[in-house]
């Protein structure tokens, strides 16, 4: 079997540092830009609550680093350093087994891609958990919030919302897509795209920003309530593929597109001035951005109207993880 420390040099650690101190030690040592700011953030995913034990590890991989760095493109950082810490059951690290080969493939293919340097971490034995923590670097003051939001400024949210958790819902068996329908969905739930570009251009544009991870309306009203305002969006305006918008009469549909989390996409405000420049934004980065509401006066929440202008009254708004019907 291997031992923590094989685990450690055979998988994760990297001859390249760009770290002052990197994997070996009892902590890693950064240098920091004068005029910068350090944005860290973590995130835990537990085998059976955020993937299924039979998740490709690949994916998982990539899946795990991808919500973090979600967290870094919300406040317009650029990612810089990682840790992880991983809980790993002990048929996962029997030497026949290629778990950790495909994970820390996954992982370090996304990591590479935005010049991540993994830089420390911890390993364990026990019930399969993935922690990540994520050290960016963002110019000092220019950090977006979840604060920032103005009355009358747009709501927008990048790419497309629900996919996730309509394959999510296809997974549990509660409703079937066809197989046309299933490749664009199970890609958004596996191996999401964290729009750190997006963050980093919004700097200057926008007022507030958060990423969707809970689901749109558990998240922007996160916004609305650290912002002291309330809001509006409508159910037709808001992005998602074709198989969810013909399925929008539904109950679950719905639940899926407001409600699903797992999105990892963008939600922000920004003054109406800022539309044209926006808009050109989504042309250069070639990433839908849409509008789906404004942002109003007074702290009376969010609210949802459909088609006909209805508001719509919603049982869930987000992911709960200590509530049992939060999916």
């Amino acid at each position: 079997m291997n031992s923590e420390f094989d685990i450690i040099h055979r998988y994760f650690k990297r001859i390249d540092s760009r770290a002052i101190l990197g994997i070996g030690d009892d902590a890693a040592l950064i240098n920091i830009a004068p005029g910068a700011e350090l944005a860290i953030s973590t995130d835990t995913l537990v085998c059976g609550r955020h993937f299924f034990a039979d998740a490709d590890p690949n994916k998982l991989g990539h899946k795990s680093l991808a919500v973090n760095l979600s967290d870094m493109a919300a406040m317009g950082a650029e990612p810089r350093w990682a840790l992880l810490a991983l809980t790993l059951p002990e048929a996962l690290v029997q030497p026949q087994q290629t778990w950790l080969q495909q994970f820390s493939a996954g992982f370090f293919a996304l990591a590479d891609r935005h010049c991540i340097e993994l830089i420390g971490g911890d390993t364990t034995a026990g019930p399969l958990n993935i922690n990540i923590q994520i050290i960016g670097t963002v110019d000092a003051g220019q950090a977006l919030r979840r604060s920032g939001a103005r009355p009358d400024d747009d709501i927008w949210v990048s790419g497309v919302l629900g996919s996730a958790a309509l394959a999510l819902q296809h997974e549990l068996g509660n409703i079937a897509l066809a197989d046309a329908e299933i490749d664009n969905c199970m890609s958004a739930l596996l191996t999401p795209v964290p729009r750190i570009d997006l963050g980093r251009r919004l700097i200057g544009l926008a007022h507030s920003a958060i990423d969707i991870s809970d689901g749109l309306v558990a998240d922007l009203g996160h916004i609305l309530e650290s912002s002291h305002v309330s809001g509006v969006i409508h159910l037709a305006d808001i992005p998602c593929l074709p198989q969810l918008k013909i399925r929008l009469t539904q109950p679950l549909a719905v639940h899926c597109l407001l409600a699903g989390g797992d999105d990892y996409e963008l939600c922000f405000t920004a003054p109406r001035v800022h539309r044209e420049q926006i808009n050109k934004l989504a042309i250069e980065l070639k990433i839908p951005l849409t509008r789906i509401g404004k942002i109003l006066i007074g702290e009376e929440g969010l609210i949802v109207k459909d088609a006909h202008d209805v508001v719509l009254t919603l049982e869930h708004t987000g992911y709960d993880h200590f509530s049992a019907r939060s999916r």
